[in-house]
């Protein structure tokens, strides 16, 4: 199906979407918009008709594809009502299956994601899909005055956010928003990487924080989600295991230092014991079994960290990328003038 009528093409209207003049989308650069869904009858048609309503008032030009993952509540269904692309899986295959599944549909340079259960606040997109013009991949960052993430669930999402951190030496305001606007061949450039399941946001998030890209965080709401989440408690050791294979494959050296100098740290403890208060002449085994695995775990974070780097896994097109963003901004400024001598 083409881009539907509900969804109109761009014109220039005045009101919240208007920025300095500018067009905020145009025709030769529209957006898909994917939205993945299971099970989500109750929030679909509510969520559409939202999204209809930005689209029409800020003129954008928008392709709209639901992917549906296999419900079995009727929710193809209803979003076939509003005149949107639907496109089912046979059964259900994740959400991060859904999400790839609408991104190689796309056909448009840009797309945005979002989900189906009416949580993001989508009278924000205007001001993310104008945010891109300056970034690689704009997120929608659930640090607003509004947020109402459960509060069984925020113990683990800091942990997770703290631990991301660390691992990417930068600071994550979101680690897996799910509202988010990128270019299509940026998400192609990872595809082979991004998983079917829940982590496909963290996945893309960590690689390209890890790469250098230009990401920005635009504060929005969150709000309550209608019907029942799929997300399950043991999801959280699922995410931590990825931040892990994600700081192997991205930056090993920060996965395998820790533990290699706690091993440096027992043995050379262990051999001042010895040798200096019980007056043993011989170093232990254990010491020197510590020491050994001190150095062998160096030595193959370091052979790791020199894979990542320079066989491709960081990307050339990110420092090239990260470059124009930053002198973009500097040439924007007013330039210092020096005083006549």
């Amino acid at each position: 199906m083409d881009t539907p009528s509900d969804f109109p093409a761009e014109r220039q209207v005045a009101g919240p979407c208007r920025t300095a003049g500018r067009r905020i989308v145009s025709e030769a650069n529209s957006i898909t918009i994917v939205i993945p869904a299971y099970c989500e009858a109750e929030a679909i048609g509510e969520t559409l008709a939202e999204l209809q309503s930005v689209v029409t008032q800020c003129g954008i030009t928008a392709d709209v594809i639901v992917v549906d993952d296999g419900s079995t509540d009727g929710t193809a269904e209803i979003a076939s009502k509003a005149n949107v692309r639907v496109i089912r899986h046979k059964r259900q295959r994740g959400y991060g299956a859904a999400l790839k599944t609408g991104v190689l549909a796309a056909t448009t340079e840009i797309v945005a994601i979002t989900d189906a259960d009416g949580t993001y606040p989508l009278e924000s997109l205007p001001a993310m899909l104008d945010e891109l013009q300056t970034a690689d991949m704009v997120v929608g960052s659930r640090t607003g005055k509004n947020v109402q993430i459960p509060l069984i669930r925020r113990p683990a999402k800091w942990f997770l956010n703290q631990f991301a951190n660390y691992v990417c030496g930068k600071r994550i305001p979101d680690l897996n928003s799910g509202f988010r606007v990128l270019p299509r061949d940026l998400v192609l450039e990872y595809f082979h990487i991004l998983p079917d399941g829940f982590s496909w946001t963290t996945t893309i998030t960590l690689a390209l924080m890890c790469d250098n890209y230009a990401i920005s965080y635009q504060t929005i709401d969150y709000r309550q989600r209608k019907g029942k989440s799929k997300i399950v408690p043991w999801d959280a050791m699922n995410f931590a295991m990825l931040i892990v294979r994600m700081a192997i494959l991205f930056r090993p050296l920060r996965v395998m230092l820790p533990p290699a100098f706690l091993c440096f740290l027992y043995a050379v403890t262990k051999t001042i014991i010895d040798l200096g208060i019980v007056g043993d002449p011989m170093v232990s085994a254990s010491a020197v079994l510590m020491m050994n695995t001190a150095v062998n775990i160096a030595f193959m974070g370091a052979i790791a960290e020199a894979i990542a780097t320079h066989v491709g896994r960081r990307r050339p097109g990110s420092i090239v990328s990260s470059g124009e963003r930053e002198l973009a901004t500097l040439h924007d400024e007013p330039q210092a003038t020096l005083p006549p001598q």
